[in-house]
Order: structure tokens, then sequence, then C-alpha cells
């Protein structure tokens, strides 16, 4: 992903003045960084906390697409943001694909609150090197269907097939909860596939990611939108027709 958002933002006329690893985090402190306008992080659920609050500490401006920790720090995250001054773009999925099917997905959802015999479920899958499950874009779309869907109140795990080819856990939930299915095969960047199935006949919308691109061009978009503009921002931000 850096070496795609390194190309990416270069081809658009930017220039990337310093680029942190795990070998150089004392490069957090540096002239360099702290030139920089907007920091792109995309690292993991274990570095990425830790990652925004050196980047806060420098008065950098961030976008981060680390999925996985949001969960327990995202309140601090929003009041850093609105409270302290702080400026975080944060998505659990960058591409603007992603963000047309998330669209869909909620007005689908809308349709489907008044055909209740259609039952709604939720496979994700993804390369081996992922390590949160579900995905986050899983858990964003699920909050989706949520919001819209009176009768599912909340997202559980379903079934997850391992790296290894192990499977466990199960899709059977109570009626008012949605089951989300993980599967982490190969190298694939990303699928997302929603089911509505009744006895009569089943809906399926699915994305398919085919590489990093768009995630990568999502991510400078994001970094142009936030070099701009201030506070904890997000994809509905950079794209009015999410909201």
């Amino acid at each position: 992903m850096g070496k795609e958002i390194e190309r990416i933002a270069l081809s658009r006329g930017h220039e990337v003045v310093c680029i942190i690893d795990i070998d150089n985090q004392e490069d957090f402190a540096s002239e360099a960084f702290r030139s920089a306008d907007v920091a792109i992080e995309f690292t993991n659920p274990s570095a990425a906390y830790g990652n925004c609050l050196q980047a806060m500490l420098e008065g950098v401006k961030l976008v981060s697409g680390s999925t996985g920790w949001m969960a327990e720090h995202g309140e601090e995250m929003r009041r850093l943001c609105t409270e302290e001054g702080k400026t975080l773009f944060w998505s659990s999925n960058f591409s603007l694909g992603v963000a047309i099917f998330s669209a869909v997905n909620k007005y689908l959802a809308r349709i489907m609150n008044e055909f209740p015999t259609y039952d709604v479920s939720m496979t994700e899958t993804h390369h081996v090197h992922k390590l949160d499950a579900p995905s986050g874009t899983a858990i964003t779309l699920a909050e989706g269907i949520l919001e819209n869907l009176d009768r599912k109140t909340r997202w559980v795990k379903g079934i997850l097939q391992a790296p290894d080819g192990t499977i466990s856990g199960t899709a059977q939930c109570a009626p008012d909860e949605l089951p989300v299915s993980s599967i982490r095969e190969g190298e694939v960047p990303g699928i997302h596939s929603i089911r509505y199935d009744s006895e009569a006949d089943s809906i399926t919308i699915t994305h398919d990611a085919k590489n990093r691109k768009g995630f990568a061009l999502g991510a400078v978009l994001a970094a142009e939108y936030t070099a701009q503009h201030t506070g904890f921002l997000g994809m509905s931000d950079l794209f009015p027709f999410l909201k």
C-alpha cells in the first residue's frame, strides 16, 4: 500500500517528504515529517494507535486506513479532534468502488426494510495476512445495514475460515442478528458480499477489489481533502452521497 500510495501521490503532483517504517520510528520527530501537510498511515492494529498519537504530537494532520483498533480508541481520537484541535481522516476502506457499494448497501437495506421475508447475511474474503476478522469494511457495511433495517439490531461473527482451512463459528444466529462470515485465503485484496435470502429467491450485491490501486487513490484523495479541512473526518465528508 505504501508504494502504491507513493506512486499515485507523485503522479498527482505531490511531494513525499518522509517515509516512516518500523526501522525508523525516530523520524516522527524529524523536520521532514513535521513539514508534511498530511501523513498517510496504513499499518496494522498494534501500530496504528501509536502512529496516530505520534503524528498528532508533531502537529501533522493524518489519514489512517488501518483497521482493528478504532473500536478501542475511536472515542479518544474523536475527542482529540473535537476538543484539542487535532485532525484525523479515518476510514475502514478508501476505495471509491467501496464508497459507491456502501451507498448502494444502505439504499438496498432501506428497501428491504419493507420486505421482512428476506433475511440478510454477509461474507468477506481477504488475504491470509489480514489480522482482523471481520474486516473493518465488513463492520462498516454491517453498521450501514443496521441503521436502515429495523429487524436487525446487531451484527455477530459468523463462520471463520482460517488461512490453514480450519473452519470455526456458525452462521446460525438470533432473528435480530446479522451474521458476518470471514474467509482468509491466498492474496485476495478484498471481496464483500451481502445476501438477502427468502424462500422465493435471493438478492446478492458484491464488491470485488482487483488490486490495491483503488484503495491507494482514495487515500490520496482523502489526504488532499484533509489538507484543507480539520477535525474528525471520514468518507462521508469526502463523498457527500454517503450521508
